[in-house]
């Protein structure tokens, strides 16, 4: 594909913008600790984030689901999941190498193009996390996985600051002027849902899983965002 200019790019959070996997991981294990679990590889739950908090405690419980009991029991490791995590989310969190330059870069090369935050990590840590390391600085809004009624890949969110972003922009944003950033296929299938062009990070915390699913581009760096959007690369 040839570099595009869009009027609205979207980042995925967990593993395009920043590195949670430790504090992510160091929560599962905490609450699996808590419930006299085993503990789990760092590997395998890495493997399992992507889809919000509910998902990754019941992956790490072995998807239990049925009774009345076990649905419980997986509300009541989500709740300590989140409290320990809300404790400890920027322990060892870090922005990606590059992540921040680039985002300078596209504000200033690109000043029309608005920019967001679509996860599917609950919304209050989204945001506290964009607001310590200062990339909410760049975003016109930041919704988590618990922001709507569904989660990605449904393409509501996407679909919602699409129309945000019009709204703002005092003229339509389409889908092929929205470009959709993420490191898994959860991110890549939204884009698709919606009409978007993805763009695949394969730095990421799922890089088998984004190339399963053919995002239309990949890069494998925050560099190379701008090589998609056309900005030179150097100087930032």
């Amino acid at each position: 594909m040839e570099p595009v200019t869009p009027k609205l790019v979207v980042f995925d959070l967990d593993g395009t913008l920043i590195d949670s996997r430790q504090d992510l991981c160091n929560s599962v294990n905490a609450m699996l600790t808590h419930l006299g679990k085993p503990t789990l590889p760092e590997a395998v739950i890495a493997s399992y984030i992507g889809d919000g908090a509910s998902m990754l405690v019941r992956r790490s419980l072995g998807d239990p689901e049925g009774d009345a009991h076990d649905e419980e029991f997986v509300a009541a490791a989500v709740h300590y999941f989140l409290e320990y995590y809300r404790v400890h989310k920027l322990d060892y969190t870090y922005v990606y190498p590059g992540v921040m330059e680039a985002l300078a870069a596209i504000r200033a090369a690109l000043p029309d193009t608005l920019m967001a935050v679509l996860t599917n990590k609950p919304v209050n840590p989204s945001r506290v996390i964009c607001d310590h390391f200062g990339i909410s600085n760049y975003l016109f809004q930041n919704y988590g996985g618990n922001s709507f009624h569904t989660k990605k890949p449904d393409p509501h969110g996407l679909l919602t600051l699409m129309g945000e972003a019009s709204a703002l922009s005092d003229t339509r944003v389409t889908p092929a002027e929205t470009v959709m950033v993420g490191d898994t296929d959860i991110d890549v299938l939204t884009a698709r849902a919606a009409g978007a062009i993805s763009v695949g990070c394969s730095f990421g915390l799922a890089p088998e899983r984004l190339a399963a699913a053919r995002p239309d581009l990949t890069v494998d760096s925050p560099a190379g965002w701008l090589d998609v959007l056309g900005i030179p690369t150097h100087p930032y």
